[in-house]
């Protein structure tokens, strides 16, 4: 009960902040971190508790998908400053096609990242 309450509170004090930066934007950050948190925090609690224990291979999967996200990161950061995508609404077939160009990209760029790490998608999809 007392993460779920600090969760909320963490999440209403972001929404303070970072929404009227952001708009939309910050809302959805805002929920998105709290969710973060709270996923964080119920985790700590259960092995606190014992009652789990995570497997070995749980920290190198981490990083490798954490790197992923890095490498995805940056590209998107760059696709952003690089496209005027405001000024693409006169242009709709090229915005259409710039962003299924960028959004094929980033999944070229993640799964190419995480499988120079060495992670196999195919052990992630068995069970």
């Amino acid at each position: 009960m007392r993460v779920a309450i600090g969760v909320l509170v963490l999440t209403q004090l972001l929404n303070l902040v970072l929404v009227p930066v952001f708009a939309h934007a910050g809302l959805t950050l805002s929920i998105g971190i709290g969710a973060m948190v709270n996923a964080s925090w119920l985790l700590l609690g259960l092995i606190q508790r014992g009652t789990y224990r995570p497997e070995a291979g749980w920290i190198r999967l981490l990083l490798q998908v954490l790197f992923g996200c890095v490498l995805l990161a940056f590209f998107l950061a760059w696709a952003n400053g690089h496209f005027d995508w405001i000024a693409l609404r006169a242009h709709r077939l090229e915005r259409i096609w710039l962003i299924a160009l960028v959004l094929s990209s980033s999944a070229a760029i993640y799964f190419a990242a995480i499988s120079v790490t060495g992670l196999k998608l195919r052990q992630l999809l068995q069970r």
